[in-house]
């Protein structure tokens, strides 16, 4: 009989839309990130640093990136005849086939392959966070405590507590009580959304809560838990964390990466973060080019000036062009003489010669200002943009553009240009 102390189920369907057109194609934990990597690395490479080696990977949405990226787990030492990593689709069932409606019932319908493995813990996490977490020290916590759930939880500022699911705990980190989004908080502990279940705890809230619409872990699972009396108990942890929902911390998250003394190193050799790489040749910086305070990818040609970036692997950048505060993912081309200023640019895009991004005034955008804001410009994955157009701040430009979608070769701030059937 096969026998795992903890196995991981990673929860990595979501859709991601505070990300706009970066994710109209592809789930937000594959999206990149830092030059080299997708999201979901960093939980994977958590696990594998943590010991754990039998992971779940839950998807759903856009999941065929993810499954490619993911393989059978090679970059993550995770290819185990026993264990391992195994990519979780909602599948056909004989009776009905129904999608994944909530975090925790995407884990009730995987209940077999848990139960394959005789766990005495389940961790669930999600794959849409990039911080570095040892899962086995808060595993001996929750042993120590002699825990039915623990759950992770970071201190924030009080002032923005309102926004999490916060914990109340009482001297031994007990947890008495839990507020879902507080209008006036009385704690600052946020909850991470990684637990620690006992398995017995686990299948049982499951099964009980089961036909709840949209079954979710902060609203139905641990509340059940609680009121059937487990000690729930507040694992704090006090390392960098960053949810990269949206698409102002997804930039800064990058942009921290090329801090002076950056508060999340990726060069760390006890924990590394591991990847699915291509195979590139090295970086190549023309006699012309300058580059300061950067991140370049394998395989990227810079004949222009960039500061200040994160550029993915196999990105050319052509003479005369100045690159500023700017992310630019994998296999896009910039022409010559371009000027781009805070962009993020996704993956395969081509821009044209004398390309003008990120000027002018700061203006709302006027179709979704909760997303396309902080002055940034969004290119989405496989777009082209024209010769000699100009792009204001706040914009979106997504799909196959011509000159004649830029009025006056201009597209102005606030403004966003999708072309229809991308």
């Amino acid at each position: 009989m096969i026998k795992k102390e903890m196995i991981a189920m990673l929860l990595a369907g979501g859709q991601g839309s505070r990300l706009g057109v970066l994710t109209s194609k592809v789930a937000k934990p594959a999206v990149s990130f830092g030059g080299k990597y997708r999201i979901i690395d960093f939980p994977l490479s958590n696990c594998i640093n943590s010991g754990v080696d039998t992971v779940g990977v839950l998807t759903q949405y856009q999941p065929l990136r993810l499954n490619s990226h993911i393989g059978i787990g090679i970059p993550w030492d995770l290819d185990r005849n026993i264990g391992g990593v195994t990519v979780l689709p909602p599948y056909e069932k004989s009776v009905n086939s129904e999608w994944y409606t909530g975090t925790a019932n995407a884990i009730y319908q995987n209940l077999d392959y848990m139960e394959s493995y005789h766990p005495d813990y389940v961790l669930i996490l999600s794959g849409d966070h990039i911080y570095k977490m040892d899962y086995e020290a808060m595993l001996e916590f929750h042993k120590s405590k002699g825990a039915d759930v623990t759950i992770a939880v970071m201190p924030v500022p009080i002032e923005e507590a309102g926004r999490f699911g916060i914990m109340i705990t009482d001297g031994d980190a007990r947890i008495t009580e839990f507020e879902e989004k507080p209008k006036h908080p009385r704690s600052n502990l946020a909850s991470m959304g990684i637990y620690i279940f006992n398995w017995k705890t686990l299948k049982e809230a499951l099964v009980a809560m089961a036909d709840q619409p949209a079954l979710d872990f902060g609203k139905h699972v641990i509340p059940y838990c609680r009121d059937a009396g487990s000690p729930l108990y507040a694992y704090e942890f006090n390392g960098y964390w960053k949810d990269v929902g949206t698409l102002s911390s997804y930039w800064e998250a990058n942009m921290e990466l090329i801090d002076l003394v950056p508060e999340f190193n990726l060069y760390e050799e006890y924990w590394k973060i591991y990847t699915k790489s291509e195979i590139l040749p090295p970086q190549y910086l023309s006699a012309d080019s300058e580059v300061e305070r950067c991140i370049i990818g394998e395989g990227s040609a810079i004949y222009g000036k960039v500061y200040n970036s994160v550029i993915g692997c196999g990105v050319t950048i052509g003479k005369g062009t100045v690159v500023r505060d700017s992310i630019i993912m994998n296999q896009t081309s910039i022409g010559e003489s371009c000027e781009v200023n805070k962009a993020i640019i996704a993956e395969n895009v081509q821009i044209g010669d004398k390309v003008r991004l990120g000027i002018g005034e700061e203006i709302d955008n006027e179709v979704a200002p909760h997303i396309y804001d902080q002055g940034l410009v969004t290119i989405g994955e496989k777009s082209v943009i024209p010769d000699g157009v100009s792009v204001g701040k706040n914009t979106v430009v997504f799909g196959v553009t011509s000159k004649e979608d830029y009025e006056g070769s201009y597209l102005a701030g606030g403004k966003s240009l999708i072309k229809a059937g991308e």
